[in-house]
C-alpha cells in the first residue's frame, strides 16, 4: 500500500492547477475555481493563448511549462492533456511532492502505465486517475444495489453487458477506441467484480485511422464463493450515429438496466417463492401450457434509485479531501494500471483474432 508522502491533514486552502485546458481541462479549470477549500492558481497548456484566456476567465497565471508551474508553488493538479504524454508530465510532479489527477488512461501502454504506478508508490505522492463513471450517480446507486443487504446477501452478476457509442468527434485520436472509450467500462468491470478477467476474446475494427474504432470484448471473470463465473460483453465505437450509454446486469434474483445518458435505470427483483419456482419448472419438464401464467406477478419491477451531481465535480472533491486528509483516493495508480493491462489483453485478443490495429 502506498504510504502517502505527508503524514498529517493539510488546512486552508489547497493551491490547485489545471495542465492542459482543452475540452476536459477546462472543466477541471472551472470545478477549482469554484469548490470550496481550492483555489485555482496555475493553467498550463503549449497554447499560451488559450492557457491565457482560461486563466483570465477563471484566475490563476497562465504557463506554457510544468516546471513554471512546479516553480509557482502548488499542491495538486489535473493533467488532461494527450495519454502519450502523461509519463513525461507526471512523474516530475510527483517527485515534487505534488498530488496528480490524471485523466483517463493512465497511459498508453502497460508499460508506462507501471513506471508512473511505481512513481507513486516511491515518492509516496498522491495520484488519483479520472475514472469519472465510478462517481456518476448511476453507477453509484449500482454499487448501492450490489451492496450486501442487512442480512448479508449480496447481489452477483453472472452476466454483464455494457455499451458505449458514440459518433466520431476526431477527439483523442492519439489512442484507439479501447483506451478512449472502453477503458471506462474496463475500470467499472474491475471494480464491480474485485478482479482482472482471467480470459478475454475480442475483435475490432479499424476504419477512419490505423487504430481500432469499434470494438467488442468478451471478458470471463474468476468464479466467486459460490463458483460461479461472471461473463460480461462489452462494446464500444465512435463510428455510431447517436451516443449511448448503457449497462445490464443479469443474476439469477435480479436484472438491472440502467441508461447513463437518461439517468435513469430499472431493477427487476424474483419475488416467486421456491414453492412457485419448483411447480413452474415441474410443469415445463412435464410440456404443460402455461401460456395463462402471468410472468409479472412472479417479479418486482422498480425504478433505479438514481442520485443527482455532477460526476466530474464529486470525482474532483474525493481528490481533493484525499489531498487534505493523506488518503487513498477512490481511483489510484494501481486501479488506473489494471484498466490499462485489462485494454492491453483485449488489443491483443482482437489482434489474434485477425483485427489490423496499430
Amino acid at each position: 500500500m502506498t504510504t502517502l508522502h505527508t503524514s498529517s491533514t493539510r488546512t486552508g486552502s489547497l493551491r490547485c492547477g489545471t495542465i492542459g485546458v482543452g475540452r476536459m481541462g477546462r472543466h477541471h479549470a472551472r470545478l477549482y475555481a469554484s469548490c470550496e477549500g481550492c483555489e485555482l492558481v496555475a493553467v498550463v497548456d503549449g497554447n499560451l493563448e488559450r492557457a491565457n484566456a482560461i486563466a483570465q476567465e477563471w484566475g490563476g497565471r497562465a504557463f506554457s511549462s510544468v516546471q513554471e508551474l512546479i516553480d509557482h508553488g502548488i499542491d495538486a493538479v489535473t493533467i488532461a492533456t494527450p495519454t502519450i504524454t502523461h509519463r513525461a508530465i507526471v512523474e516530475p510532479l510527483l517527485e515534487a511532492g505534488i498530488a496528480c489527477l490524471v485523466e483517463k488512461p493512465l497511459a498508453p501502454d502497460v508499460a508506462q502505465a507501471r513506471a508512473i504506478a511505481e512513481c507513486a508508490q516511491r515518492t509516496g505522492s498522491l495520484l488519483q486517475v479520472g475514472h469519472v463513471v465510478r462517481y456518476d450517480p448511476v453507477m453509484v446507486a449500482i454499487r448501492e444495489l450490489l451492496m450486501p443487504d442487512a442480512e448479508g446477501r449480496t447481489i452477483r452478476p453472472r452476466f454483464i453487458e455494457i455499451d458505449r457509442v458514440s459518433p466520431m468527434t476526431f477527439r483523442s485520436t492519439d489512442v484507439g477506441v479501447v483506451l478512449d472509450m472502453m477503458i471506462h467500462d474496463l475500470d467499472v468491470l474491475t471494480m464491480l467484480m474485485g478482479c482482472e478477467p482471467e480470459e478475454i476474446h475480442a475483435n475490432a475494427v479499424c476504419v477512419v485511422g490505423e487504430a481500432e474504432d469499434v470494438c467488442n470484448a468478451r471478458l470471463v471473470f474468476p468464479a466467486g464463493e459460490d463458483g460461479l463465473r461472471c461473463t460480461a460483453n462489452v462494446t464500444a465505437s465512435r463510428l455510431a450515429l447517436k451516443t449511448e450509454r448503457k449497462i445490464r446486469l443479469i443474476s439469477e434474483d435480479a436484472y438491472i438496466s440502467a441508461d447513463f445518458v437518461e439517468k435513469k435505470g430499472t431493477v427487476v427483483r424474483k419475488t416467486a417463492n421456491a414453492a412457485q419456482l419448483k411447480d413452474v419448472r415441474a410443469r415445463l419438464k412435464a410440456g404443460d401450457d402455461l401460456s395463462s401464467v402471468n410472468y409479472l406477478e412472479m417479479i418486482a419491477i422498480e425504478p433505479l434509485a438514481v442520485g443527482s451531481g455532477e460526476p466530474l465535480k464529486m470525482q474532483l472533491l474525493d481528490f481533493l479531501d484525499a489531498v487534505r486528509n493523506a488518503r487513498r483516493p477512490m481511483v489510484n495508480a494501481e486501479d488506473g494500471l489494471a484498466a490499462v493491462r485489462t485494454a492491453e489483453r483485449i488489443m491483443l485478443a482482437a489482434k489474434a483474432a485477425g483485427a489490423r490495429m496499430v
